[in-house]
């Protein structure tokens, strides 16, 4: 055989040449989207879905809006798809603590997880991740992929709990809890630098595990009086239109909270609706305002009919998770002040801090007790009022779940110990 023939016999030989382009087009892309990703999380995080626009994305990172028009079309795909960024994110954190062997071990590996995640972001390992405050304010189909995104997460991440000898609801409650407190991680976390966030996490980790209570048999022995929350008086109508925008927002975002449904809701005609309010974002502002209102009257209210400090927490923090489900409820998700405008937002917030803090102040008297174990009284106050925000979704996570059920289900635990057995 010539040598002329073994080579046509031998089979042609791909150039490395004729990859290199596509492979460098692949990259360039890839970096590409990657950045309009992390500026689009930023954006959200910070003006929220009602005022982030594609040419203010494109401006961030440079580029022309036709640019970012190219990898998404709608400020809707963008949107979506930095939410499925984030619940990929937080998947892989919940894969890598269902690898440890208890379920002990897997919730401080989740929050660790959580904390190094931030901590990249804080140190620009990462990009920007979005909140999923707004999954709501979605449309269909995006809001309907992303969904799906979060309850495979939330099945994964129920994982860390045992199967035997616990319900379903019991599995549920405690893993929208634990879900919801590393949500809000990001909220308090940057008081610390991110050096410590992972010490932050192991803090927030011994928290739950333990659970508030010095000793746990003082949930039973020393409950405190059951507080009825409730909404300051008003009109019957205002009442109702603040009650019905409220879950309306809660349920759909701003978006889907419109004037129009909101109206339906209550069987009354929009004309009724701007007799009394302005604008929907005075609807909103004072939907927050109400929401305070109860907070703050169910804390005083315990102050009056309490003489300790672990009395005041239990029962002001139980009578505001039973109000989220009565039909008196909701309260304002804290997340809906992303949908006011920029320079309406301090006010909410301030008031937020405020009302979160006084919990802080019925822990260190518990503390000074004995009642409640030795912890850090601030970050331990921002768990209390997370798990009291997140149940206004509880119906959500917990199918049935009613008024009389929603404290031995989901707020115990943070008293008790998020892995104490359950109750039967």
């Amino acid at each position: 055989m010539t040598a002329a023939t073994t080579a046509a016999a031998r089979p042609a030989r791909r150039r490395p040449a004729a990859q290199a382009p596509a492979s460098r087009t692949t990259d360039r892309f890839q970096v590409k989207r990657e950045a309009i990703l992390a500026a689009a999380a930023e954006e959200f995080n910070r003006h929220g879905m009602k005022g982030v626009t594609l040419a203010g994305v494109a401006e961030r990172v440079g580029l022309h809006k036709a640019s970012v028009g190219y990898y998404h079309r709608r400020k809707e795909d963008l949107a979506a798809d930095c939410m499925l960024q984030a619940v990929a994110a937080m998947q892989e954190v919940v894969k890598a603590a269902l690898a440890e062997p208890t379920p002990e071990r897997r919730i401080r590996a989740f929050l660790r997880g959580e904390a190094a995640l931030l901590a990249d972001i804080a140190t620009g390992r990462r990009g920007a991740l979005v909140s999923f405050n707004e999954i709501r304010a979605l449309a269909t189909p995006q809001v309907d992929q992303v969904v799906a995104a979060y309850n495979t997460l939330f099945r994964s991440l129920r994982q860390c709990w045992p199967s035997a000898g616990w319900t379903q609801a019991q599995r549920n409650a405690r893993t929208h809890l634990l879900l919801a407190l590393a949500n809000i991680m990001r909220t308090w976390i940057d008081r610390y630098e991110p050096h410590d966030y992972l010490r932050a996490a192991d803090a927030l980790a011994e928290l739950l595990i333990g659970g508030l209570a010095a000793d746990p048999r003082r949930w039973q022995a020393q409950p405190g009086p059951q507080l009825q929350a409730a909404p300051a008086e008003g009109t019957e109508v205002r009442e109702a239109f603040l009650r019905a925008a409220t879950a309306l927002i809660n349920e759909q975002g701003f978006r889907g909270a419109s004037v129009d449904a909101i109206s339906a809701r209550l069987h009354l005609t929009k004309g009724s609706f701007y007799h009394h309010h302005a604008s929907k974002d005075e609807l909103v502002a004072q939907c927050f305002e109400r929401s305070f209102g109860v907070i703050r009257q169910t804390q005083l209210q315990a102050m009056a009919q309490t003489a300790s400090g672990w009395e005041r927490l239990v029962a002001s923090s139980c009578a505001l998770v039973r109000f989220q489900l009565s039909e008196a409820g909701p309260l304002l998700r804290s997340s809906a002040r992303s949908v006011l405008a920029e320079g309406a937002r301090h006010d909410p917030i301030q008031r937020g801090n405020q009302l979160t803090e006084r919990f802080g102040l019925f822990i260190v008297d518990g503390m000074r007790e004995g009642a409640i174990r030795p912890v850090d009284a601030s970050l331990a106050a921002q768990q209390v009022a997370g798990m009291v925000n997140a149940a206004s979704s509880l119906r959500t996570w917990v199918a049935g779940i009613g008024m009389d059920d929603a404290v031995p289900l989901y707020a115990q635990p943070l008293f008790t110990g998020i892995l104490a057995p359950p109750e039967h």
